[in-house]
């Protein structure tokens, strides 16, 4: 594989902790389709990794409980005719969701009062829009 696949800063996917399975691939190929196995399946045992900090760890656990089958987090990938591609897209796959699942949520929103000068400049903007309008009536025409 190209090099160590990065979740975030200076963690990585550890290859020792990664399972491979690969399996014949639906679509394009040729002949040559019948007779290798193209589809990858990588999986990721989460729940007893030690490449996360515990923090992250809980985190994703939590982020990815859907997701997760005994621990494991699962990523298939077989869009590539060849088998090296799709290990590939696989394991950029599973930083990718990583990374996500292990991102510190976003800062609580400060909520902010809306300044007096501006209510009553939109207050008196309807006002006037409003006499503008009254103005256009024919009653006063007859």
């Amino acid at each position: 594989m190209s090099g160590p696949h990065v979740i975030r800063g200076s963690v990585v996917l550890p290859e020792a902790e990664l399972v491979w399975r690969f399996s014949r691939s639906s679509g394009p190929g040729g002949q040559h389709v019948n007779t290798s196995d193209s589809q990858v399946e990588l999986r990721f045992d989460l729940a007893h990794t030690e490449a996360l900090p515990e923090v992250w760890k809980e985190r994703a656990l939590h982020r990815l409980a859907g997701r997760l089958v005994d621990g494991f987090v699962t990523v298939r990938a077989s869009e590539h005719r060849s088998q090296w591609r799709n290990r590939e897209t696989a394991a950029v796959r599973l930083a990718a969701l990583l990374a996500e699942a292990t991102a510190p949520p976003p800062k609580p929103r400060r909520p902010t009062r809306i300044p007096r000068g501006i209510n009553e400049r939109r207050l008196r903007e309807k006002k006037q829009r409003s006499e503008t309008k009254r103005g256009r009536t024919g009653r006063d025409w007859g």
